[in-house]
C-alpha cells in the first residue's frame, strides 16, 4: 500500500527539515510526501529541494491558507491512502507508515495519538492527546475528536469526503473528519500509538482565545452536520478534555 503524506508549508525553514527526515525514516517504503508551500518567503523551498528525494514533490504557488494547500493536497496524492503532517511536525518514531499500513488492511479511516511538544530537540511535552475508540452515535456529541494528524484514509474516502469547508478559519480539519466518521458507515480503526509529535504554536494552539473561538466553529459544523443544538454539551466537554489533558501530563514535562 502506497501511502502518501501532505505537508502545508509556508515559511516553516526552522522545521521542515525535521518534518522530512521523519518521513524519510519511516520503514515502510512505499511512500510519497507532497509538500505544498505557499510561496515561502524564507528557505523552506530551498531545504525541501536539498533533500533531492524521489518521494518528495514540492508545489510552490500562493494559496488561501492552510486549509487550501491541504486541498490542493488532496487533489494531487497517488498514493492508496492519505494524512497529513504540518511542516513543524515530526513522525514519533520510524514505524508510524507501516503500522498505518497494517492496519488499513482492514479499515477504510486509521487515526492514533499525539504528543504536543515544545520543540523537536528536547521533545518535552506540555500536552499528549490520546485518540480513544470512536462511535459513530455520540462520540462527536460528548466532545471528542481524533487528532487531525494522526488520521489517515483511504483514497476512496478522501474522494467521497471531498475538501476542506474553507468556511472554517481554525477548524475545517475538525469538520472534515466529523463529515468522514460521522457521516458515513466507513470501518475505522484506532490504533493506541504515538504518530506524530506535534510542535505547539501553530494557528490552533497559540492560546486560549483561539481555543474558545475554533470550539465555537466545531459547534458550528456539529449545529450544521449533525443536528446540535445552539449550545450543546460537546461546546464544554471539549474544553474540559483539553484541561484534563494539559493538567494530567503538565508534571511530566517539567
Amino acid at each position: 500500500m502506497k501511502i502518501s503524506v501532505v505537508t502545508a508549508a509556508y515559511n516553516s525553514q526552522e522545521t521542515i527539515a525535521y518534518t522530512i527526515e521523519s518521513f524519510l525514516a519511516q520503514s515502510h517504503a512505499d511512500k510519497e510526501m507532497l509538500v505544498i508551500d505557499g510561496v515561502s518567503h524564507d528557505d523552506t523551498v530551498k531545504i525541501v529541494e536539498s533533500f533531492k528525494s524521489p518521494q518528495i514533490r514540492l508545489l510552490s504557488e500562493k494559496d488561501a491558507g492552510v486549509f487550501d494547500a491541504m486541498n490542493k493536497g488532496l487533489h494531487l496524492f497517488q498514493g492508496d491512502a492519505v494524512g497529513f503532517l504540518n511542516s513543524d511536525d515530526t513522525f514519533h518514531d520510524t514505524g508510524v507508515l507501516e503500522a498505518i499500513a497494517q492496519a488499513m488492511q482492514d479499515a477504510d479511516i486509521v487515526y492514533g495519538d499525539l504528543n504536543m511538544v515544545t520543540d523537536h530537540r528536547t521533545k518535552r511535552i506540555v500536552r499528549s492527546w490520546r485518540g480513544g475508540n470512536f462511535h459513530r452515535r455520540y462520540s462527536y456529541q460528548l466532545g471528542w475528536g481524533p487528532p487531525h494528524p494522526s488520521f489517515y484514509m483511504r483514497k476512496e474516502v478522501a474522494r467521497k469526503v471531498g475538501d476542506h469547508d474553507l468556511s472554517y478559519i481554525t477548524t475545517a480539519d475538525y469538520d472534515y473528519m466529523l463529515r468522514a466518521l460521522a457521516l458515513n458507515d466507513f470501518r475505522v480503526s484506532y490504533l493506541p500509538r504515538v504518530f506524530v509529535d506535534f510542535q505547539i504554536g501553530g494557528i490552533s494552539t497559540k492560546d486560549w482565545g483561539v481555543t474558545i473561538r475554533g470550539n465555537l466553529e466545531c459547534l458550528r459544523s456539529r449545529r450544521q452536520h449533525l443536528r446540535a443544538p445552539f449550545i450543546d454539551a460537546a461546546l464544554f466537554l471539549r474544553l474540559i478534555r483539553r484541561g484534563f489533558q494539559l493538567r494530567k501530563f503538565g508534571s511530566q514535562s517539567g
